[in-house]
């Protein structure tokens, strides 16, 4: 049976969501590279003059490269807390949690490529 809805509740979930991310921060450097990254497709963004459509397409991609980052942290917690002992499919569960970090990175550099090289190539 659930809890009756509580808005001291909900907010305390985004206390914990926060506590989630600095955590994640504070330790994964992969996930610092990707926030810089995403900082710096920003300002190409403002610096560029993009449209609202390439807007949206440039805040997806960096969402989803953020949220399978912080994803891939917590799958390789938590199999170190079920594996704390080198084992060969808690490896692999881990490889392919990275792996799907790689594939959301490789498609927000594909998506920055096609929005921001035509317009820098314009600039020179």
């Amino acid at each position: 049976m659930s809890k009756p809805f509580s808005i001291a509740s909900r907010l305390r979930s985004f206390i914990y969501a926060y506590k989630g991310i600095t955590f994640a921060l504070s330790t994964q450097h992969n996930l610092i590279i990707h926030v810089c990254l995403a900082l710096i497709a920003i300002l190409l963004g403002f610096f560029l003059n993009i449209s609202s459509l390439e807007w949206v397409s440039i805040i997806i991609v960096i969402g989803i490269v953020l949220t399978s980052e912080l994803i891939n942290t917590a799958l390789e917690l938590l199999v170190d807390i079920i594996s704390p002992e080198i084992n060969k499919t808690a490896g692999i569960v881990k490889d392919i949690a990275a792996g799907a970090v790689l594939i959301s990175a490789i498609a927000a550099l594909i998506t920055g490529i096609i929005i921001f090289l035509p317009k820098i190539i314009k600039l020179l």
